[in-house]
């Protein structure tokens, strides 16, 4: 499996916001365990965080200004909300940024650990942690609710549930878009902008 998310991130086409955006930067780490038929890490905020809390999530966060650079910020945010050590992870590739309803440019990298490493939530800010089969996002489609409008692009809200957890909001994006590419899973949850262009037009002739 890491060999097959190599090959297939080699070829992922990077793609930047709009261009005029600038916010303030962070990062995530997508963690799958190193297995045959690896598990997604995700966490649970605590709800005492200021910004989506009570939420599943990836770990990550905002970038310091000590970070090197974004990888550094996934990687260190990682090891202090769940204890996992920059030496255990084996990053496989970087994602396109995405932009927060908090306005944060959020970059995503994926990456395999050891499935026997252990995790530890810092209670401040992590109120769990737990495990999700990748094949569970591969036989699931989400729900694609009401459409959602952020810095000029529009997108249907791609949501999961999984053991009482709901996965949705930009964890469920950037999730979509490694499925899309690494699995040619083929969910389309980004309202085009030739659709969107239909629409302008439809308003202006009413």
């Amino acid at each position: 499996m890491k060999d097959q998310l190599k090959e297939r991130l080699r070829t992922y086409r990077m793609r930047e916001l709009p261009s005029g955006i600038v916010l303030p930067e962070a990062a995530v780490l997508m963690p799958f365990t190193d297995e045959t038929n690896p598990d997604l890490i995700l966490t649970v905020r605590s709800s005492s965080m200021p910004t989506h809390a009570g939420e599943v999530a990836f770990p990550g966060g905002k970038r310091d200004d000590t970070d090197n650079d974004l990888l550094t910020t996934a990687l260190r945010e990682t090891r202090e909300e769940v204890g996992l050590a920059e030496r255990s992870v084996e990053v496989l590739g970087q994602l396109s940024p995405m932009p927060s309803l908090h306005g944060m440019k959020v970059t995503p990298f994926v990456g395999m650990v050891n499935p026997n490493a252990v995790l530890r939530a810092d209670e401040r800010e992590i109120a769990d942690i737990f495990k999700v089969p990748l094949t569970y996002f591969l036989d699931t489609k989400p729900e694609l609710s009401a459409e959602v409008e952020m810095y000029g692009r529009r997108y249907y809200m791609p949501s999961y549930f999984y053991n009482g957890n709901r996965i949705w909001g930009l964890t469920a994006f950037m999730l979509l878009d490694f499925l899309n590419h690494a699995f040619d899973a083929g969910i389309q949850f980004e309202i085009e902008s030739e659709a969107i262009a239909a629409d302008n037009n439809k308003e202006d002739i009413s």
